[in-house]
C-alpha cells in the first residue's frame, strides 16, 4: 500500500442508479436515451430534495399546460418546488 487511494466517485455505491444505467442501454435510440436521462435526472433530483417524484412531475406538467409563465419556470425546479394549494386545483 503506497498510501494513495483512488478518488471517491459520486454515486459509486448506489445500486438503484447502477441498475437504471444498465436499463438505459435499451432505450432504443439516441433520442430515447437522452429522454430517459432527463427524466432519471429529474426523479433523482426530486428525491435528493425530499420531493415525491411522481406527484412533482404530474403537477409541473399540469402547471405548464395551464400556462405557467416561462419567466417563472425556475419555481418548478425540484429544489424550489412548492405543491399547488388544493384550493387552486380546478
Amino acid at each position: 500500500d503506497n498510501g494513495l487511494r483512488p478518488p471517491v466517485q459520486h454515486g459509486q455505491n448506489d445500486p438503484e442508479i447502477a441498475l437504471n444505467r444498465k436499463n438505459a442501454l435499451f432505450a432504443g435510440s439516441d433520442g430515447g436515451a437522452e429522454n430517459w436521462a432527463t427524466i432519471a435526472s429529474l426523479i433523482e433530483t426530486c428525491k435528493l430534495n425530499g420531493v415525491e417524484p411522481h406527484t412533482n412531475l404530474a403537477d409541473v406538467i399540469a402547471r405548464i399546460v395551464a400556462g405557467h409563465p416561462q419567466s417563472q419556470i425556475d419555481d418548478l425546479l425540484p429544489w424550489a418546488y412548492r405543491p399547488m394549494p388544493l384550493n387552486a386545483v380546478a
